[in-house]
Order: structure tokens, then sequence, then C-alpha cells
């Protein structure tokens, strides 16, 4: 299908508004390094939380999701997990409020807020901004093999006969469109391209679902799906058989390891709950929760990702899926064995899009793009430039200085992501190691940094070396980095216990500040009882109970903002209905037990 001239039009209007707005607010982050990075702390709650809801949206992510729920139906919802999708719970309830009360500008430097000035503190910082590059150079390489496949998928231009180079080119073109803002701007320009991309995506994932909502019927789609297809409930296995309908999708659950479903639902939830736990990775998730005014705000910066992220996301994830049942079925039987699922998005908006919309939706889809590549970039210099430059190479360079070099250490992220993507096969591969390998070596030594006062910065460096030497291996392996993750999570949390116990505690003065502005709950009495000596009225943090049940009651209210509209889509309406009504009940407990509950610091303790 051939692009309109109106399609064209909005396309290329969209992608210079784009770059205009990003280039003229630079101005704004030009002005110091905390304007760079954090928008001076300046920028509101929403606009924060819409920027961070529209760099989630990234163009790969929803390709991936568009196979899964076409594969496993509504079972796909959980999958997921694996990032994991509920972390945004856990940052909601109380970690947001807690890493925004340190006052710092990047994960690295929150590290010196925990840890202090001794040696281990510095081996801690730098390990940490190594993991945080090796996490930006990992997603930016996700984000250009998604943009690659996507572009390819429907641009009508074929820029060479080999469709692998194909994908590199289309890659390579919207890579250095996104690059030209993101290195100007920083942090402003970041967010406010970010708010105005979202309200493109949303309009134009709304009208996709509505497109299919008046183009199938719920008995088309039962038609062609299997048994088991359409429900949440599983057992032991997985059970849903693709072999009449489509035998090269079980192939694909096999190579994917889900068929012992709830083996792999435990395991998620494992991970997942203890990678919640340790808070978030030092990536743009951290950093708007860093820029946010106060921890109040960073609190509702993770709450309304939730609630403006998941309809539209998955009104056009259901969309792209019931078109692709209904209408592509024949298409995908006729590739046997060599389907690749990951390009059924691109394919549907080809074949059953009309034009006019389909260029509002591309427009969409670029920004989702955009969003994320622009966020990730962003996290680079704030650790090149701030964590290692300022602090051990010239501490006293003009602000110009750091904002320049800002842009040079973008560009060169950028070169290296976008060579990485080059030999990466597959989004679910590099997706499965980012949360599974390189995430799996970051959870214990983050989960104890909270937890436990003994924990120390000599530990922390064990933890997170003995994570990244045991994750980098495994993306050159065909060995599953989920299954692997328990072993790995054991072996990083007995090199954080060793690393603890055979040094000495860090400095009791750093970690009664650190306990005094955070007030983490977990085994602090030690610190706590040296705190009261200068502080009598200072207390523990009573509030375990409650966070265990807002958190509770948050997971249900998020898994059914994510049901609803595919419900809405397939027009299941009893499970539509049963999801609002679980949203209203479950808004109104957090509104009584969360909301009314915000505190910015513990009592007796102001800002700095």
């Amino acid at each position: 299908m051939l692009l309109s001239t109106l399609d064209l039009t909005i396309i290329v209007i969209y992608i210079i508004v784009m770059l205009s707005a990003g280039i003229w607010i630079s101005k704004l982050a030009s002005a110091s390094i905390q304007d760079y990075f954090l928008g001076g702390n300046k920028l509101p709650w929403w606009t924060l939380g819409l920027s961070n809801a529209s760099g989630m949206f990234d163009i790969s992510g929803t390709m991936w999701m568009v196979y899964l729920l076409f594969i496993y139906g509504l079972k796909s919802v959980f999958i997921p997990w694996l990032w994991p999708a509920f972390n945004q719970i856990f940052l909601m309830v109380f970690l947001s409020i807690w890493l925004r009360r340190s006052g710092v500008m990047t994960g690295a430097e929150w590290i010196r807020f925990r840890f202090g000035d001794n040696t281990g503190a510095t081996l801690s910082h730098l390990i940490v901004v190594a993991f945080a590059l090796l996490s930006v150079l990992g997603f930016l390489a996700y984000s250009f093999i998604g943009i690659g496949k996507f572009a390819s998928g429907f641009f009508p231009w074929q820029l060479t006969a080999d469709p692998y180079w194909n994908e590199v080119y289309y890659g390579l073109i919207f890579t250095f469109i996104t690059s030209i803002y993101v290195v100007k701007g920083g942090m402003y320009s970041v967010v406010l391209t970010e708010v105005l991309q979202f309200f493109v995506m949303t309009v134009a994932c709304i009208l996709v679902g509505v497109i299919a909502m008046v183009s199938v019927s719920p008995e088309m789609i039962y038609a062609v799906v299997p048994e088991g297809w359409s429900t949440l409930l599983f057992g032991w296995a997985l059970n849903i058989d693709w072999s009449t309908q489509l035998s090269a999708a079980n192939q694909k659950i096999a190579e994917d390891g889900y068929d012992l479903f709830s083996i792999f639902i435990m395991l998620v939830l494992f991970k997942g709950i203890l990678q919640s736990l340790a808070g978030p990775a030092p990536n743009y998730d951290m950093q708007r929760i860093l820029s946010a005014k106060s921890p109040k705000e960073a609190a509702k910066v993770s709450a309304i990702v939730n609630v403006v992220m998941l309809f539209p996301r998955y009104m056009l994830i259901a969309g792209l899926t019931i078109l692709a049942l209904a209408f592509y079925m024949d298409e995908l039987r006729e590739m046997g064995e060599e389907v690749d699922f990951e390009q059924i998005l691109p394919f549907v908006i080809r074949d059953f899009i009309p034009q006019g919309l389909l260029g509002l939706l591309l427009a969409g889809l670029l920004a989702a793009y955009m969003s994320t590549f622009a966020a990730t970039a962003n996290a680079a210099p704030a650790y090149v430039v701030n964590d290692i430059y300022k602090r051990f190479i010239n501490s006293d360079a003009k602000p110009i200085t750091y904002v320049r070099l800002s842009y040079l250490v973008t560009v060169v992220f950028i070169v290296l992501g976008t060579a990485i993507g080059l030999f990466v096969p597959s989004l679910n591969k590099i997706i499965l190691w980012i949360v599974s390998a390189l995430y799996g070596g970051y959870t214990a030594s983050n989960l104890l940094k909270w937890y436990w006062w003994r924990f120390n910065g000599v530990g922390y460096f064990c933890g997170m070396l003995a994570g990244i030497l045991a994750a980098v291996p495994l993306a050159f392996t065909d060995f599953s980095a989920l299954n692997a993750f328990p072993l790995l999570f054991l072996i990083c949390l007995i090199s954080c216990v060793l690393g603890s116990i055979m040094t000495k505690p860090d400095d009791m003065a750093v970690l009664k500040e650190f306990y005094r502005k955070t007030r983490p709950w977990g085994l602090w009495q030690p610190v706590l009882k040296e705190l009261q000596i200068d502080d009598p009225n200072a207390k523990a943090n009573e509030y375990f109970k409650r966070d265990v049940l807002n958190v509770l009651v948050g997971l249900i209210w998020q898994m059914s903002l994510t049901l609803m509209p595919i419900f809405l889509v397939l027009k299941h309406w009893s499970g539509f209905g049963l999801s609002i009504a679980c949203v209203v009940v479950t808004t109104l407990v957090l509104k009584a037990t969360w909301y009314n509950n915000l505190q910015d610091y513990p009592d007796g303790v102001q800002a700095q």
C-alpha cells in the first residue's frame, strides 16, 4: 500500500514540529547542568508523568506485545511482568518518594548519598555508572531494531533489495532525525516533545481500536483462535494449541519457553517483586522521578503513568491484533515456519488502516519510537558528564562546558547503541536479556541498599560486579536468561553479604543522614538509635503494612486498567464492565489509603 499525499504530509509536518519544538526549547536546557538533565526541577508532575508514559510507549515494545496478544491471548497480559510492568505500583506507593528525598541528579550520585565518599562508595559509584551505560546501550539497540523492522514493513521506498539492509537503512534515518533534538535540548526538550507525542499517540491508538471494533465481530475472532485464547485462567501448562490454525505459533511458544506457564509466572513474580523492591534502574524512569519538584510529586509521576499509558496503548495493541487475526491469517500460514511474528504490527498497518488515519497512526508510532529513544539517550550524558567528568576530571568547569560535553556523549552513545543493534537478531532476545540477565544482576545490590543498614559500598560493588560479569556472557548464548535469574540472584546476594560483612560498616554520620531524610522501612534499628541521640523525636517508618496493602490494591488497579481496553475492543462486555468496577473500587481505596497520606519528608525534616 502506497502512502497517500495526505499521509505523507501528516508525517512530514509532525517530524518538522517535533524537531522545531526540541530545538526551540533547547535554550532553557543550556542554562546549567541541572537544567539539562533534570529540567531545573521546575517541570510539573503531570508533564513528567505524560513524558514517562510516552517514553515507555515504545514502538519496539508495542510490536512485541502485539505478537504476544496474537499468540497467547488474554494470558499475554502477564508476560510484561518480565520488565516487571508492575514496578510502577511500587514506585507510586513508596519508592519514588524515598528516591526523590535524596535531592540528587543521577542514580550514581544517589550512591554517594547512601554510602558516602569512602573507597567502597567510589567503587559503587563507578560500577553503577557502568551498569547505567550498559543499560543505555542495550535500550538504544532495542529501539534501533524496532524502528528498522517497523519502517521497512510499510514505507513504500525499498532502499535496497536486501530486506535486512532495508531495515538497517530505515533505522539509521530515523535515529539521525531523533538525535537532532535529543542532543540539543536535554530534559526540557525530551519532556516537551514527549508530551506532544503522547497526545498524537493517544488519538491514533483509540482510532485503531475503534476501527477494529467496527470491522471485526467477536464471532470472527473466536473462529480462528484456539481454545483458551480468550481466558485469563491457566493451569500448570499454557494449554493453547495452534496446530489446526497456525502451527508456527506453537513453535514460537516452544522457543519462548512459556509452555509451562505456571512455572513461568512463578519465576516472573519472584523476579518481578524483588526487582520492584530494588527500585528503578538508572535510566529514564529514574530521571523523571529525580526531576520532580518534590517527593509527593514524584509519587504522582509514577501514578499517572499507569492511568494515561495503559488504556490507549492496549487499545492499539488489541486493535492491531484483532485485525491480524480476522484478516491476516492466510498470509501468515503461507509464510510457513519462517513467519516473523514481530512483523504483524507493520503488516496490519500497511494493509488495513485507511488513508488519512494511516498518516496519523504512523506519526503516532514514530512518536513512540522517538520518545523511547530520546528518554534513553538523555540518560547517558548524565552519568558520563556529572558522575565521571565533573567529579573526577574537572569539577570547576563553566556550565556551558558540561552541556557541550553532554552533546558529544549523547552522539557517541547513539552511534554505539546503533552499532550493537546491527548484531542483535530479534526484539525478543534483547528484551529477555535486558529484563532478566542485566537487571537480574542489578537486583540483589539495589534491594539491600534500601532495607539493610549494614550493607556497605564494598558489598554493593561486589554484588553489581558479579551481576554484570554473569549477565554479559548470557547475551551470547541460547540459555534462558529468565531461568538463570534465581542462580544469578543468589550469586549476587552472596557477593553482597560477603563484601559487606568482611569490611567495615559505612560511616554512621552518612547512614544517619540517609535514614533521616529517606526513612525507609527495613533493618535500620542501630541507625535509628544513633539518630535518636541527636533527635529524640525521630521515629522509624511505621507504614510497612499500609504500603503492602496499597501495593496489592495497586496491582489489581493496574491489571484492571490493562484488561479494560482489551475487553472493549473484543466486545467482551461482561469483562469490560467488571474491569471498570475494579478500577473504580481500587481508585477509591487508593485515594483513602495512599493519596491522602502522601508526605514529602518525615516529620521534622525539611527539603534542602
